[in-house]
């Protein structure tokens, strides 16, 4: 699992938006991996396993806490300097947008677009049909354009993969 705790915890944090956040929300799914390791190792791919409880855990406690973020930041605008600086711009604008998605919405965007997952296997893991998964995707990438529309390119990207 130490080879592929850099993937998992650039899920979580894609997923629940902040560094502490993806801590907490990895962390409390490698404990319930840990308690149940039998069934875990069984499943034959121990990652997916953790990926999936990892989704759920993230599902529980947004609806456990159901209460509304209102972001105030701006959205800075894009610097006219070296590549880097564009690319570091793109994936804040990216993260604040993101945020800004239903957890729902965020869950497949990770998952389709950063853990490249089929749309049925995205469906398998959020345990929702194929057809919640394209009608999410669909509506996140809109809601993305809407929100961050410097990122117009890399979201028509998305939807040529789709």
């Amino acid at each position: 699992m130490r080879a592929r705790l850099p993937r998992l915890s650039r899920a979580a944090f894609l997923l629940a938006g902040g560094h502490a956040q993806a801590e907490d929300l990895l962390q409390a799914a490698l404990i319930k991996a840990a308690l149940h390791w039998a069934k875990v190792s069984a499943a034959g791919d121990p990652e997916a396993y953790i990926r999936k409880i990892l989704y759920h855990e993230h599902v529980r406690t947004w609806r456990r806490r159901r209460f509304l973020e209102h972001s105030t930041a701006v959205v800075p605008d894009r610097a006219m300097v070296g590549d880097e600086s564009d690319r570091a711009v793109q994936r804040l604008v990216l993260e604040q947008a993101l945020a800004k998605l239903t957890p729902r919405q965020r869950a497949v965007v990770v998952l389709r677009y950063f853990e490249d997952l089929s749309e049925a296997a995205t469906a398998q893991v959020m345990g929702t049909s194929v057809g919640t998964v394209k009608s999410q995707t669909s509506h996140a990438l809109g809601r993305l354009r809407t929100l961050a529309p410097e990122l117009a390119e890399l979201v028509r990207e998305m939807e040529v993969s789709s």
